[in-house]
């Protein structure tokens, strides 16, 4: 197994929320990239498990790999699939398209819509000839009871993905089957994005099925045993995410904002991954 280039497009998973690199790293300053409102000091940049699996792979070969990274948060699958035509002209050999979750958000969700966008983006990356990862996500009423209108639409985008990943032999992590997927210590508090803790598992588990030698499923591990949050702290819980997070997002919705104004790409074109990043606790 050797990569000369590894390309990802995406959303906010890919882009890296909730994972910052440790205080005073800024990998992507001069690409104007900072942190989200949910941290104190925006200045800072955010890792994720992509970066993460850059990392993994080039720590496993011996000629140097560049690595990019298209990713938006809050973008759409649409609005990825541009993403598609500029990653390709880089030529990579592996690549990660990840994406859907802000379309299964909407009360506009369409299933078959979703499905032509993965499908058209899987097949086209895999006629290239570049090894394609992707994976489901959990069950988010498991994660966070007061979404659970939205349980339908994320189990239909997995059976979608799982569905098209078999079709153009896309490398599949089923995230929705681990049951440790659902350990609250995985979830960033907004309840949408992973934590660092999340995006180190995801990325161990991205680079095992990508076949990097030593790294075993770290997915298959059940974490140390937590004691029970009391019925009252939950609720407190309820009532800072709807406070903090929720009338936010309804707020901007309604105004016709997103996430993505003003953000660019974190890492725009491919670089080889350094030894700093290599450094870096994992």
């Amino acid at each position: 197994m050797s990569y000369h280039r590894f390309v990802a497009i995406g959303d906010s998973t890919t882009e890296g929320l909730e994972d910052p690199y440790p205080p005073g790293v800024h990998v992507y300053e001069e690409h104007g990239h900072s942190l989200s409102p949910s941290h104190l000091n925006p200045i800072g940049s955010y890792r994720g498990w992509s970066d993460r699996l850059a990392v993994h792979l080039a720590k496993a070969q011996d000629q140097a790999l560049e690595y990019a990274n298209l990713a938006i948060r809050g973008y759409r699958l649409h609005e990825i699939r541009r993403q598609l035509a500029p990653a390709l002209a880089m030529r990579p050999d592996i690549m990660t398209i990840v994406g859907g979750v802000n379309d299964a958000s909407k009360t506009s969700w369409n299933r078959h819509e979703a499905r032509g966008h993965l499908a058209y983006m899987f097949r086209k990356a895999r006629e290239t000839g570049a090894e394609v990862l992707t994976f489901t996500m959990p069950d988010p009423a498991a994660i966070n009871w007061m979404v659970r209108p939205l349980r339908r639409n994320i189990l239909q985008l997995n059976d979608v993905t799982r569905e098209e990943a078999v079709r153009y032999g896309v490398r599949l992590l089923d995230l929705h089957r681990y049951p440790v997927a659902l350990d609250r210590r995985m979830w960033f508090e907004d309840r949408l994005h992973a934590t660092s803790l999340g995006h180190r598992l995801i990325g161990q588990a991205l680079a095992h099925i990508a076949g990097v030698p030593g790294i075993e499923d770290p997915l298959n591990q059940e974490l140390p045993a937590l004691d029970p949050v009391p019925w009252r702290a939950r609720r407190r819980e309820d009532h800072y995410w709807l406070r903090e997070y929720f009338i936010p997002f309804v707020q901007r919705h309604r105004r016709g904002e997103s996430m993505s104004h003003g953000v660019t790409p974190k890492r725009p074109l491919p670089t080889p991954v350094s030894l700093a990043e290599m450094d870096l606790p994992d």
